[in-house]
């Protein structure tokens, strides 16, 4: 029941920061931080899980595991994009907020090109 744990964290770290923000609202990002960075460990078991079954999938098939490499990479950058933008939300930085999310966005668009050029490539050979 690994939601019920990320579940708690997420709702004491929560309880935390009201109480906290009465007295000393500059450490509500720190508690936020620490609970992130909780939730995160309680995730990344089952993310290596995935990883796993992805790669034990792309070795059976004619995958090529650079792809799969990258796909792994992008999926990653947009996790990290993600908590990096909420944690600016939550902080009130909303213009920072958004030239980091603007900024995720262009690197994975930048490390989708090999995917998408073969694709593309693909495509052409079938067509007649």
């Amino acid at each position: 029941m690994d939601i019920v744990k990320i579940i708690g964290v997420g709702l004491i770290a929560l309880i935390i920061i009201v109480i906290i923000r009465q007295y000393k609202p500059e450490f509500t990002l720190y508690v936020s931080l620490l609970a992130g960075a909780i939730i995160l460990m309680f995730v990344m078991g089952k993310l290596s899980e995935i990883i796993n079954l992805l790669t034990a999938l792309s070795n059976k098939t004619a995958v090529n595991n650079e792809f799969l490499k990258l796909l792994i990479k992008i999926t990653g950058i947009a996790f990290l994009t993600e908590f990096a933008v909420s944690i600016c939300k939550d902080t009130g930085e909303s213009a920072i907020a958004n030239k980091v999310d603007m900024g995720g966005k262009v690197i994975i668009v930048a490390m989708s090109i090999p995917i998408i050029s073969s694709l593309l490539e693909t495509i052409i050979e079938v067509l007649p």
